[in-house]
């Protein structure tokens, strides 16, 4: 296993000693005369941009939302399909169907397809009802790009959630109906606690795509109106691409990498207490 390790370490670590080394030179492409070390100036700089406390809190609410909703809606489509059913074949290969879509993909349908104000889906039908067309991506661009994550994303906790029930025994289930127990109940005590490891993994993969998430903005709503929907990445590669400053953009990665690991441990700490309680119970 050493050449593996030992490659996986290098693929890691270079690129993150590159980033720190960088986050605290002067490096900016369009004046290579001024470029020299900047001690803490870099985050200095960083921690007085509104846009940067703008960009932090879009990446948290993008999170959190787009955690909650895909969560509750896989687990409500995996009860579902782990229901038999005429069709089911059929209706769970649809609904799995957006995870292979690619994010530039994903948000050229949503923009061009679904949410354009005068061609889209969406305008078509509200002017079938009598209504106004809405702009979306305008008037709601931050619901917009909630709705296209989770779109994307709902099916990956669909097919993990859906492989776990399958694996619950069904004498749990046949026991607890025997002893009266209600629907509610079985999904309390039973179904839940038989998710726990499940769900971690879940939530646990999901924050770190969605702390990363860029192409569906990108493509949509470039970060806007203003900085509305401008997440870390996006704030990221304005700096680099538009300012052509390397060490704000530096110090603005090791700040993404400083709130994932924080938002893992949290997580890791809360799921962990739940388990550990549910054990004991």
């Amino acid at each position: 296993m050493a050449p593996a390790v030992i490659f996986l370490l290098i693929w890691m670590l270079v690129p993150l000693a590159m980033t720190i080394y960088y986050s605290f030179q002067q490096y900016n492409l369009i004046m290579p005369m001024y470029n020299g070390f900047a001690g803490l100036t870099n985050f200095t700089i960083l921690l007085s941009d509104p846009t940067f406390w703008k960009s932090l809190a879009n990446t948290l609410i993008i999170v959190a939302a787009s955690l909650v909703i895909t969560v509750c809606l896989g687990l409500a489509l995996a009860l579902l399909f782990n229901r038999t059913f005429v069709g089911r074949g059929v209706a769970r290969t649809l609904a799995v169907a957006p995870f292979f879509v690619m994010p530039v993909v994903t948000g050229l349908i949503w923009k061009n397809m679904l949410f354009h104000p005068v061609y889209g889906l969406f305008a078509w039908v509200a002017r079938q009802l009598g209504l106004e067309p809405i702009d979306w991506l305008a008037h709601y661009p931050m619901l917009s790009v909630i709705i296209m994550i989770t779109w994307e994303w709902t099916p990956f906790a669909l097919l993990v959630l859906l492989t776990g029930l399958q694996s619950l025994p069904e004498d749990q289930i046949e026991a607890a109906k025997l002893d009266g127990a209600s629907a509610w109940q079985e999904f309390r005590h039973i179904v839940i606690p038989h998710l726990g490891q499940v769900l971690y993994v879940v939530v646990m993969l999901e924050s770190i795509f969605f702390l990363t998430s860029f192409a569906e903005i990108y493509t949509t709503t470039g970060g806007g109106p203003g900085t509305a929907t401008t997440n870390l990445p996006y704030y990221i590669f304005q700096t680099v691409f538009q300012q052509n400053d390397i060490g704000i953009a530096s110090a603005a990665a090791i700040g993404a990498v400083i709130l994932a690991n924080i938002f893992a441990i949290m997580l890791i700490r809360f799921i962990a207490g739940n388990l550990n309680a549910g054990a004991a119970r």
